[in-house]
Formats: C-alpha cells, sequence, structure tokens
C-alpha cells in the first residue's frame, strides 16, 4: 500500500510540476518530507541525506567544463565539423551517433563519461541538421548503454559477477557461462538500439528535413583558444578513459587498479574546468551561470523520493511478486517491464539487477526458459527507461539544452515520449528474443 502511495506521490509530482510550471523537484522534495517522516516514520536528517550529491556534483562539474567550450564556440564549430563529414548521406547522422557512443562505451567510458561528452554536441548537431533532438538523444543514450554491456566494460564486468554470485547461491543448478552470456546481451543491446533509433528517426515527421535545405559549409578553422579549449576536451577523455582501460588489458597490475578506481569524471571535469578558467577561454561569470540549476533541482527532489521508495520497499516487493504471480510466457515481457519500473525509480547496476538476477537460475530451471534470454531482458528492460529526465543520462541531456524554454520541452518529451516508446520496444523485443533462445 505505501509503495502504491509513493508511486501516486511521484505521478502527482509530475503533474503539478507540469500544471503550475513550478519545478517539478521541488515538489517530490515536499512528497519526500511528508512521506518520509510523517507516514513512515524516518527522521529528517534521513530525508535530507537522500539529496543525491554524488549526482548533483557531477552534473554541476561537467556543465561548467562544457560551458567553456559552448561559450568560446569550440562546440559549435566541432559539431559542423561532424555535420560536414555526413554531408552526403545526413539522413544517417542518428546511426553515426550511435556508433560513436557505442565506440566510446566499449573503449570503457562510462555511461555517464559518454553522455557527457556527446549530449552538448549531439544537441547542437541536430539543431544545425534539422533533426528531432528527441532522437540524438535515443541515439546516443542507446549507443553508450550498448556498449556498456560489451563483456569487459563497465556495466558488462558488473553484470557478470551478478550472474556467477546467482549461481553460486544456487549450487545444485548447472552455471552458464557469464562471459558469453553477457556478449549475447550486449549483441541484442546493439541491434535494440538500432531498431529504436530506426522507429524515432523514421517514426518522427521532424526528422523527413534532415539536412533539406541545409548549407553544409566547410567550417572554419579552430581559432586559437578553440584549438585549446579542444585539446583539454581530448586531454579530459583521454584521462577518463586510459586508466579504466588499462585496468581491463591489466587486471593483475595494483597501481592501475588503484588509480583506476580513483578516477572520476566530476572531479576530473572540475580540474580541466579550472585550467580553462585560468586561460581565460570563456568568462568565469557566463559560464557559472550557464549551470542548469533548474534541472540540478529537479533531479536531486526527484532523487529523495525515489530514495523513499527504495527504503520503503517498494522495488523488493516488485521482485518477489514477479516470482511468484507471472505465468511462463509472460515472464520475459514482465522482467522486461518490472526492470523498467525498477530502474525509473533507482539503479540499474545498484539495485535492478541485484534484486532480479537472484530469482533467473530457479525461474529459468523451473520454466524451461533460457537463462540468458531472462538476463538479457533484465538487462535492456531496466535500460529501456534510463533515457527518462530523472535518470543520470537524462538529466545531462537536459542540461545540455540551450535554454529553459527548450529544456522544458525536451523534458517532457522524454518523459512521455522518450519512455513509452523505449519500454514498449524493449518489452517486445525481448520476447521475441526470449521465444528464439
Amino acid at each position: 500500500m505505501l509503495g502504491i502511495v509513493i508511486i501516486a506521490a511521484i505521478a502527482l509530482a509530475i503533474f503539478l510540476g507540469a500544471r503550475t510550471k513550478i519545478n517539478t523537484g521541488l515538489f517530490c522534495m515536499v512528497f519526500a518530507y511528508i512521506i518520509g517522516c510523517f507516514v513512515m516514520g524516518l527522521k529528517p536528517k534521513a530525508i535530507i541525506g537522500y539529496w543525491p550529491t554524488s549526482t548533483m556534483f557531477v552534473i554541476l562539474s561537467v556543465s561548467l567544463f562544457y560551458n567553456v567550450a559552448a561559450i568560446n564556440g569550440t562546440l559549435e564549430k566541432m559539431s559542423s565539423s561532424l555535420l560536414y563529414a555526413c554531408r552526403k548521406f545526413p539522413g544517417l547522422l542518428p546511426y553515426a551517433l550511435l556508433a560513436v557512443a557505442v565506440i566510446l562505451s566499449v573503449m570503457g567510458a562510462t555511461y555517464f563519461t559518454v553522455l557527457a561528452f556527446l549530449a552538448p554536441i549531439t544537441l547542437l548537431i541536430c539543431e544545425e541538421s534539422k533533426m528531432d533532438k528527441l532522437t540524438g538523444a535515443i541515439a546516443i543514450n542507446c549507443g553508450a548503454l550498448a556498449g556498456g554491456n560489451f563483456p569487459t566494460s563497465n556495466l558488462g564486468v558488473v553484470f557478470r559477477g551478478l550472474a556467477d554470485t546467482a549461481y553460486e547461491n544456487n549450487p545444485d543448478l548447472t552455471a552458464i557461462d557469464t562471459f558469453g552470456a553477457e556478449m549475447q546481451i550486449f549483441l541484442f543491446a546493439v541491434v535494440f538500439s538500432i531498431i529504436l533509433v530506426t522507429i524515432v528517426r523514421f517514426g518522427f515527421k521532424s526528422n523527413r528535413n534532415i539536412g533539406k535545405g541545409v548549407e553544409f559549409k566547410k567550417p572554419e578553422a579552430f581559432t586559437a583558444p578553440q584549438k585549446t579549449t579542444l585539446t583539454l576536451m581530448i586531454a579530459m577523455m583521454v584521462v577518463v578513459l586510459i586508466f579504466p582501460l588499462l585496468k581491463v588489458l591489466m587486471p593483475a597490475n595494483e597501481a592501475i587498479s588503484s588509480i583506476a578506481g580513483k578516477v572520476d569524471v566530476g572531479l576530473v571535469a572540475i580540474i580541466f574546468a579550472v585550467i580553462a578558467l585560468l586561460l581565460k577561454l570563456a568568462p568565469q561569470k557566463e559560464a557559472i551561470a550557464r549551470i542548469p540549476w533548474n534541472t540540478i533541482i529537479m533531479i536531486a527532489g526527484a532523487g529523495m523520493l525515489i530514495a523513499v521508495a527504495v527504503e520503503a520497499g517498494t522495488i523488493e516487493a516488485l521482485s518477489n511478486w514477479i516470482g511468484s504471480n507471472v505465468p511462463r510466457f509472460l515472464v520475459p515481457i514482465a522482467f522486461s517491464i518490472v526492470g523498467a519500473i525498477m530502474s525509473f525509480f533507482s539503479s540499474t547496476t545498484g539495485v535492478v539487477a541485484p534484486a532480479l538476477f537472484p530469482l533467473i537460475p530457479g525461474l529459468a530451471e523451473a520454466t524451461g526458459l533460457s537463462a540468458i534470454s531472462l538476463f538479457a531482458c533484465t538487462v535492456l528492460g531496466a535500460q529501456s527507461s534510463a533515457i527518462s529526465p530523472f535518470s543520470s543520462g537524462g538529466s545531462l541531456i537536459l542540461g545540455s539544452c540551450g535554454n529553459e524554454e527548450e529544456r522544458n520541452t525536451l523534458f517532457n518529451r522524454l518523459l512521455f515520449v522518450a519512455v513509452p516508446i523505449s519500454v514498449g520496444v524493449a518489452a517486445v523485443f525481448n520476447f521475441i528474443v526470449a521465444m528464439i533462445l
């Protein structure tokens, strides 16, 4: 009952935010306080402690750094260069963005890092090429997630470990090759991403004129400040990528593992932002003013209410229910949809996979369904709602918007268009995969 109340509170906060034009995060904070303290009996300090400090810091620091690149024209010049490179096939721009995101993620960049790097550039490319911005957002989001599922990438390593643990806790069952299983999940994720991008590419009317009427002029050469900014951007990507990649190549090296564990995209971004400001690549006052404070408040407030939902046991109740009440042929769809719902409220790697993976070995044995397909359904289902504006990736995309009106429009489209389409396509795709395997 409490779980239903919290879900209703989240829905009401979204409705009130849209109706009153008051930041949705503020309503979420109010409901988190009322439900957490006066219904659940939590202490006020506990509610305040749910403020997602880490996520907010990353959004602030990454935004500050890329604001410098936006102010001095570096991002615009980069987007013009990529657009010019695709001048002969502008209609394939969404797939080019998808491919870039997959490659970066497979190389070892975290989901958040890929979105932080590509979101500002992608939105500029969309504007210049007359491509729907939601299409660009979906392309880079799908690519970052799909690449992360590679067996040696950040998400893939976590999922393999959780799958191994699930079978260790069920010693009577024959374990699966989790490396091979994760490779299949990676391939499924790539195929799903291509399908989803194709649906939005050709399904949205606003994409029918991609490249039409656009004069593909060869961009002018980078100015000295822009070259310096571009150098800093590349250096930042190298710093963030190199040690996680070396850790994969040399897992036994303790020094590399130690350094890799201390490399954080938010803290690294702050260093490079300070360097950029010291070099006077952009005015500090304007760079700080462009930080998406409204988005930060919205994501923080939603994070507080979602944390209350987790504390109330809403997530655990969902996982227990699916294991005992779903008919066999609906299990793949159920895992996909429940994974998406849980991921909307919580972390895929921190909550969804640890909650649902332990159910899979026994359920696969009892129903005759492929364990690999159920692992895939869980992962792809959970990732299908990651485009939500309440997620870390969605918040970064919103934070990259140029103005408040554009940000509000994209917020509604992410929540009411992208999420339903993505979750629905994932459920159908997962059902087909489960029937084939």
